[in-house]
């Protein structure tokens, strides 16, 4: 088992298309356009970001009450980074890139959820008693007492989320730019090869 992580660096990432290159970029580009105006507002993507979010709770509060208040947002950030994981692996680029793209993406939810810990204005979802709905934040930042930092901690985590988002664009097109030189140098090869076949 050892002997295969021995050669694991050595595993070339698998390069993109130019064409899938650019085309990754524009939505990328749009999406992160989308984020911006949206003002820390609800997205579209964060209907799926409940979702596992809320089975985060029931999955994990089969191990406590106190893991099971931590696990909507455990849930949330482990999906999209052992898909991440599974794809670095397999070193597929563009699979790795998006994956971690939306891993990042998902630390704005949380810092949206955590900014209003204390104003507690967010309309909330629960898969319990709607009459008993807590809110994680509140409730976790309250019990390791900072929750006069709500706004803080949000902020933090925006940021972090946005450079993860920004950093796995520009990693895909780093990527994508690398094997595209490579390709380029094979196609340049291959002429000077056959213009030495044409001169003989």
């Amino acid at each position: 088992m050892f002997d295969n992580w021995t050669i694991f660096p050595d595993i070339k990432w698998q390069p993109v298309p130019r064409w899938a290159l650019v085309v990754w970029v524009i939505f990328y580009a749009l999406f992160l356009g989308y984020v911006f105006h949206s003002h820390g507002d609800f997205l579209f993507i964060d209907m799926a970001n409940l979702v596992v979010h809320e089975g985060g709770h029931l999955l994990f509060g089969w191990f406590g009450p106190r893991l099971g208040l931590w696990g909507g947002t455990l849930l949330q950030w482990l999906v999209p980074f052992l898909l991440a994981a599974y794809f670095f692996t397999r070193r597929q680029t563009s699979g790795f890139a998006f994956c971690s793209f939306f891993f990042f993406e998902n630390w704005l939810y949380t810092a949206t959820y955590m900014a209003d810990a204390r104003a507690m204005v967010l309309l909330l979802v629960t898969t319990g008693d709607p009459d008993h709905v807590e809110h994680d934040w509140n409730t976790i930042f309250t019990s390791l007492g900072v929750l006069q930092y709500d706004t803080t901690i949000g902020g933090v985590i925006r940021f972090l989320g946005w450079c993860g988002m920004i950093g796995s664009v520009l990693w895909l097109v780093w990527r994508g730019s690398k094997a595209a030189g490579i390709e380029d140098s094979g196609l340049a090869s291959e002429g000077k090869r056959f213009a030495t076949f044409l001169r003989k």
